[in-house]
C-alpha cells in the first residue's frame, strides 16, 4: 500500500499527532513556544515549573498585544492539555528520584516543527556539496561491497596515486582552496545534518521507550513461567538492538565516545567557525559544542535502555518476589486495571484509595466557646464641620502594579542573561515616577532577584505628571536569570 494513498492519509489526519498539531487553531502558539524552548537550545527534558513559567511569560505578552484574550487558561493547564493522549505533542513523565513532572518533545512534534521550519525562504541553497555527498555515498557503497581483491587493490592504488600527486602539488606551492561559495554551501549542509541528527535521537529513544512500556505490560499480565517471559523479552530486545537502527546507533555511539574523535571535532569546529565566509552566515553559537549535544542526547537514550534492564533485574529478584507476593498481586491487579482503561478512560472518579494514616482529634484540643463581645454604640448626632478642605487629595492616590514590573523584568531576561535597572527604565519609561522606581528597588531587594553594585552609580530619568524632568542617582542594580 502506498504511504500517500487515500485511506492512509485519512487515518493519519485523524490519529497522527503531527497532523493534529498542524491543523490546530493554536498551532502558532504551540509551535513557536516548543521550538524556542526545546529545539533552539537543544533541551531534552524541562521541569514543569520552568516550562510553565516560560509559557506564562509568552501568554502575558500575547495578552498585552491583543485586545481580546485568546488564551485565558493558566500555563500549566495548556501544558497538560498538550501532553494528553488526544494531542500527544509533549511527553509528561516523572524522572527517577523526582516528584516533579517533566516534559519532553515527542518525535511527531519535532517532525512537525522541522517541516514548519523548512517552509521559510532560504537565503542560500547549495547543490554542489549535496552532489558530492551523493557521489561519496555511492562510492562508499560500491567499495564496501566489492568482493574482488584485485579490484579493491586497484582502487586503493588509485587513491594513493591521487594523494601522492596532491602532495607534489602542495610541495610545489600549488594550494587548491575552496571558494567562499563552496565553504558556505558545505557549512549550510553541515548545519542541516547536525540538526537532523539531534532530531533522530528522540525517535530512537521513543522506540526504546516503547519496548520498555511493552515489557512492563507483559510483566504485569504474565501468568506463566519466568523463563518463557525472559526468553520472549530478551528476544525482542536483541531484535531491536540487532536491527539496522540499533546497529547504526551503536556504531555512532562507539564513534563519538572516542576521546580522540571529540578532540578532533572540537578542533575542526573551532577552525571552521573562524573562517570569514562562515562568519558572514552568522551561525548559531551552539554549533561550537554540537558534538556535546549529541553526547547528551545519546546518554538520554542510553538511560532509557537502562530502565529496561532495571525492570528485568526486579523481575528476577526471587527473594523480593516471595516476600512481597501479596503486595505484588495487588499492584499487578492495579496495573492490569489501569491498562484495561488506558484506551477508554472513564469519566469522573472510578477508584477510591483509603487514607494512609488515621485522623485523630482529641476532645481537649477543641477550643472552648467564647461568647462574642457586645459593642456599645453611641447614638450621638454627628455635627458637620465648617472647615473648607480640598478633597482632591483623596482621589489622587494610585497603586504601583509590581506584578507588571516583574513581568517586564522576566520578558527582558528572555533574550539576555542580565539587565540593569537603567536599561529597564529606558525600554519602558516610568509612568508613576518615584513610586514606580521604589517598586523596582523593592523587587531587586528580594533574595536571588538582583545584584546591587555600590561601586558604580547610574542615572535614572523620567518625566513627572506635570511634565518636569526628574533624575535620580543610585547604585547600579543588575537583574539576572
Amino acid at each position: 500500500m502506498s504511504p500517500l494513498d487515500f485511506d492512509t492519509l485519512e487515518a493519519q489526519r485523524r490519529q497522527h499527532p503531527a497532523w493534529r498539531l498542524l491543523a490546530s487553531d493554536s498551532v502558532a502558539l504551540v509551535a513557536s513556544f516548543l521550538h524556542r524552548s526545546f529545539v533552539v537550545p537543544n533541551r531534552r527534558v524541562i521541569p514543569q515549573a520552568d516550562l510553565a513559567e516560560a509559557l506564562e511569560d509568552q501568554l502575558y505578552a500575547l495578552r498585552e498585544q491583543r485586545a481580546a484574550n485568546p488564551y485565558p487558561k493558566p500555563a500549566v493547564e495548556y501544558l497538560n492539555d498538550w501532553a494528553a493522549n488526544d494531542k500527544a505533542w509533549l511527553r509528561k513523565f516523572y524522572p527517577p528520584g523526582s516528584d516533579e513532572p517533566h516534559f519532553d518533545l515527542t518525535p511527531a512534534t519535532e517532525r512537525a516543527l522541522a517541516w514548519l521550519d523548512s517552509l521559510g525562504e532560504r537565503s542560500f541553497v547549495g547543490t554542489e556539496s549535496r552532489l558530492l555527498t551523493l557521489f561519496g555515498l555511492l562510492r562508499q557503497i560500491h567499495e564496501g561491497s566489492e568482493t574482488d581483491p584485485a579490484a579493491r587493490l586497484a582502487e586503493l592504488q588509485r587513491k594513493r596515486d591521487e594523494i601522492d600527486a596532491e602532495i607534489e602539488r602542495v610541495r610545489a606551492g600549488d594550494l587548491p582552496l575552496l571558494g567562499d561559495t563552496a565553504i558556505k554551501e558545505r557549512f549550510a549542509q553541515f548545519t542541516t545534518l547536525a540538526r537532523e541528527l539531534l532530531a533522530d535521537f528522540r525517535e530512537v529513544e521513543h522506540n526504546f521507550r516503547g519496548l520498555d512500556r511493552r515489557v512492563r505490560e507483559r510483566i504485569a499480565l504474565w501468568d506463566g513461567s519466568k523463563g518463557d517471559l525472559l526468553q520472549d523479552i530478551l528476544g525482542e530486545r536483541d531484535l531491536i538492538a540487532d536491527s539496522d537502527q540499533g546497529r547504526s546507533f551503536r556504531a555512532f555511539w562507539d564513534f563519538l565516545m572516542s576521546r580522540a574523535r571529540q578532540d578532533e571535532l572540537t578542533m575542526l569546529l573551532d577552525g571552521v567557525l573562524q573562517l570569514a565566509p562562515v562568519a558572514e552566515l552568522a551561525p548559531d553559537p551552539r554549533l561550537r559544542r554540537v558534538h556535546y549535544d549529541w553526547l547528551e542526547a545519546g546518554e538520554q537514550t542510553q538511560r532509557t535502555v537502562a530502565l529496561l534492564s532495571q525492570q528485568l533485574r526486579r523481575f528476577l529478584d526471587d527473594q523480593a518476589y516471595l516476600e512481597n507476593r501479596r503486595i505484588m498481586d495487588i499492584l499487578r491487579g492495579i496495573e492490569a486495571g489501569a491498562l484495561a482503561v488506558r484506551s477508554q478512560q472513564p469519566a469522573g472518579a472510578f477508584m477510591h484509595i483509603a487514607e494512609t494514616a488515621p485522623a485523630i482529634e482529641l476532645p481537649m484540643e477543641r477550643p472552648l466557646h467564647t461568647p462574642p463581645l457586645k459593642l456599645a454604640l453611641s447614638s450621638a448626632a454627628i455635627a458637620a464641620g465648617d472647615e473648607d478642605l480640598d478633597a482632591d487629595a483623596l482621589y489622587a492616590q494610585f497603586v504601583v502594579d509590581k506584578a507588571a514590573l516583574a513581568g517586564h523584568v522576566r520578558h527582558s531576561l528572555q533574550q539576555r542573561s542580565q539587565v540593569t535597572l537603567a536599561e529597564l527604565v529606558r525600554t519602558r519609561p516610568l509612568q508613576q515616577g518615584l513610586a514606580e522606581l521604589v517598586a523596582y528597588l523593592s523587587l531587586a531587594a528580594e533574595p536571588g532577584r538582583a545584584l546591587i553594585d555600590d561601586s558604580v552609580e547610574e542615572r535614572v530619568d523620567w518625566l513627572s505628571r506635570s511634565g518636569q524632568h526628574k533624575t535620580a542617582t543610585l547604585p547600579r542594580v543588575i537583574f539576572s536569570r
